[in-house]
């Protein structure tokens, strides 16, 4: 080989050595915060944030390889969240994903730069989280928690498990925007099913009991609960004054009715998580959380529990039998 040719060749290999080197070098590790209201040993949030994560997997993300996943459950409390959610963002990962408004709140409060998905918020554009649903604009954006029409639904679904209802009250958190929304929704299907609708104003544990039994009192009477955090925190307590009361209820999601609820229509939340997996990849994949548009859910879900209705003495009509998603029995 000529000398020419034998430093061309050197050059050349000397070149491709640092690009070798990069090859060889491990995947950096990634970190998503994982922040949710709930507690540890919650069944439902387990299964969704399980879902959350092996859709990530599907997605590419491996724990160990090239993501970590730093998780915290606050139990719903109020001042644990704020800790967590200032604790977690102080840790700049490379983006969130955040349960809720009680969650989303605090965590724009502590941070306009890190990346956050919420797989479920009731009204996020009222709620001051975005600049619109089409264009959040911010560093957050998600996943709805339904569209404001479709509330109504809970009261029609209501007067079909127990047509002689004549009165509903709704349950709702007064500090929440969705709560709102909600009860307009609801107010507005009422006078064609000929029942009184009377929202019930909840904050906490004592004023949830005394405010189902003042409504329980007179006759005829159901209950909408409707999407909250603070009904999510409550809900062993509201599904136990329910049976306690004899009162049939309908509640905007499904892990109430697994805790002994009679029925619940609302969005599927593992569909919702997996949804979210989608978004927190092409963030981590380089777009921005204010050019994701916000999304309503695709998929909703009808779950009735028979068992609870044999103990209210509720014959379940075999037409919403028929299109319920799932039975407990």
């Amino acid at each position: 080989m000529k000398r020419r040719e034998f430093i061309t060749l050197l050059g050349g290999a000397a070149a491709a050595w640092p690009l070798a080197a990069r090859a060889q070098q491990p995947e950096r590790l990634r970190l998503i915060g994982v922040i949710v209201p709930f507690a540890a040993d919650d069944t439902e949030a387990k299964g969704r944030v399980g879902a959350f994560l092996q859709e990530l997997q599907q997605l590419g993300w491996t724990i160990g390889r090239n993501v970590r996943i730093d998780t915290r459950w606050t139990g719903g409390n109020a001042n644990d969240i704020r800790k967590q959610a200032t604790e977690l963002a102080a840790l700049a990962p490379d983006v969130i994903l955040a349960h809720g408004s009680a969650v989303v709140g605090p965590l724009l409060q502590a941070t306009r730069t890190v990346p956050i998905v919420f797989p479920v918020v009731s009204d996020p554009v009222a709620a001051g989280f975005v600049e619109s649903l089409a264009r959040p604009g911010g560093n957050a954006t998600g996943f709805m928690m339904l569209e404001y029409s479709l509330s109504g639904k809970w009261l029609e679904l209501l007067k079909k498990i127990a047509p002689g209802l004549t009165r509903a009250g709704v349950l709702r958190n007064p500090a929440a925007s969705g709560g709102i929304g909600e009860f307009g929704a609801i107010q507005s299907v009422a006078p064609a099913l000929n029942v009184e609708v009377t929202p019930v104003n909840v904050r906490d544990a004592g004023e949830i009991e005394r405010a189902v039994a003042a409504f329980a009192r007179a006759s005829n009477g159901g209950l909408i609960v409707t999407s909250s955090g603070l009904a999510a925190n409550h809900r062993d307590l509201i599904v136990t004054l329910a049976a306690q009361h004899k009162l049939p209820a309908v509640y905007f999601e499904r892990s109430f009715v697994a805790a002994g609820g009679l029925m619940s229509y609302g969005p599927d939340f593992i569909d919702q998580y997996r949804r979210a997996a989608g978004y927190v990849d092409r963030i981590l994949k380089g777009e921005k959380a204010g050019d994701l548009p916000v999304q309503t859910p695709t998929k909703y879900q009808l779950v009735i529990n028979l068992k609870t209705a044999k103990a209210l003495g509720i014959t379940v009509p075999p037409s919403l039998l028929a299109t319920a998603d799932e039975v407990i029995e």
